[in-house]
């Protein structure tokens, strides 16, 4: 294969599904070119990725869809995104195709391109560990390759000898051993003598639609206790920036939220304390070492369907890879203002020790130079191919 020569350059197909995958992506794309400058990309990017030159078809919105029921609405819309990038990677063959995440979709699409003869490579394994675990027979239909981010997750794909390499995460290598809280102060213009509480209530519309209400009124009860908490909000962009507003002045105007935009490892490392969503943030908040608490609610409907085929004892990702309830997780109704300040309050105080000393132990474990090594594993499966 040639190694970058302005004459034939290396191309890649790339579709990210959300802000997470535009992360790994960011990474990806950014160690591609360390050894093939002249690398195109092409697919699906977010701002990260774009901002490094990839040609994005159709913007990432369009897939960041949460939840079963949700899903079924968009359905036509996602079936044409996908006919068009079938269309595209078949009149114009990429050397590969990377999917990175947002399985339902990039499953699907990785099947339609392989069958094509496309090499395809699937970034980040979907959780059949935890449920459907015959989903692994698709995904070796549809995939040459799966990039796990788990140790755990390679040693089930050998199991079934489906072709899968451990590479670690990117944000393990990303996020330093120790995260500077008064730096982040400093940054954020917080007080550097308050305690904080960071508030993350997702990055996704209908995320915010069913947690801004028990966040906002967790904090109201915890300032009736302790007037002196402060309480710091991450927001993704503007349109949920005003969608917490609007939650803020309905049910508690008379709190003060520090509200920014877009930093939400800024905000975590700034804080003394996270209460946040389920998802790639909880393990961000486990790198960055802050005590954290888990919320969750999704559609009633997409709720009886998961509580059924979900076999995982857990949701998120630091209780997973500790294999034990590390961090309290409440869901459904179970997220409410009560469950969620008796734990921040706990954590505030001197019991939050061993969850912090156990984050590090799996920072260690999963720090594996992930950007370097998904590239190397993506390089050598287009050297063997085209070799065989």
């Amino acid at each position: 294969m040639e190694t970058g020569q302005q004459t034939s350059p290396l191309r890649i197909g790339i579709v990210a599904g959300e802000l997470s995958g535009d992360t790994l992506g960011e990474g990806f794309i950014k160690a591609i070119l360390a050894e093939h400058p002249y690398a195109e990309f092409v697919g699906i990017g977010g701002p990260k990725m774009n901002a490094l030159g990839c040609r994005s078809l159709f913007d990432m919105e369009e897939l960041s869809v949460m939840g079963l029921v949700e899903v079924l609405g968009r359905l036509p819309r996602l079936l044409k995104v996908k006919k068009g990038l079938v269309d595209e990677f078949i009149a114009n063959p990429p050397d590969v195709f990377v999917g990175i995440d947002a399985p339902d979709f990039n499953l699907r699409l990785e099947r339609d391109l392989k069958d094509a003869g496309v090499k395809t490579v699937h970034y980040v394994s979907p959780s059949v560990w935890a449920w459907r675990q015959g989903r692994i027979h698709g995904i070796a239909k549809a995939t040459n390759l799966v990039l796990a981010l788990l140790p755990f997750e390679k040693a089930f794909y050998d199991k079934f000898d489906v072709p899968c390499e451990f590479v670690g995460h990117t944000l393990a290598d990303a996020i330093p051993m120790h995260s500077d809280k008064q730096a982040a102060r400093v940054k954020l213009g917080l007080d550097s003598e308050k305690r904080y509480l960071a508030v993350l209530p997702g990055s996704r519309g209908a995320e915010l639609e069913k947690l801004c209400e028990p966040f906002i009124k967790t904090c109201q009860k915890l300032h009736a206790d302790d007037p002196e908490l402060g309480f710091v909000v991450a927001l993704v962009n503007d349109k949920r920036r005003q969608q917490f507003e609007k939650a803020w002045q309905e049910f508690a105007p008379e709190l003060e939220f520090t509200l920014v935009n877009d930093t939400a490892t800024d905000v975590m490392t700034a804080s003394d304390v996270v209460m946040l969503a389920s998802g790639t943030v909880a393990l961000e908040c486990m790198l960055i070492k802050r005590p954290m608490v888990v919320g969750y609610i999704v559609n009633p409907v997409t709720a009886w369907l998961l509580k059924r085929l979900v076999k995982s004892k857990f949701v998120s990702l630091p209780n997973i890879l500790s294999d034990r309830e590390l961090v309290k997780e409440y869901l459904l109704e179970e997220c409410n203002p009560d469950n969620l300040s008796a734990e921040v309050t706990r954590l505030l105080g001197d019991e939050s020790k061993p969850m912090v000393e156990e984050f590090t132990r799996l920072h260690h474990m999963i720090r594996k130079d992930a950007d370097v090594q998904s590239a190397q594993a993506v390089l050598r499966l287009i050297d063997r191919e085209n070799k065989s």
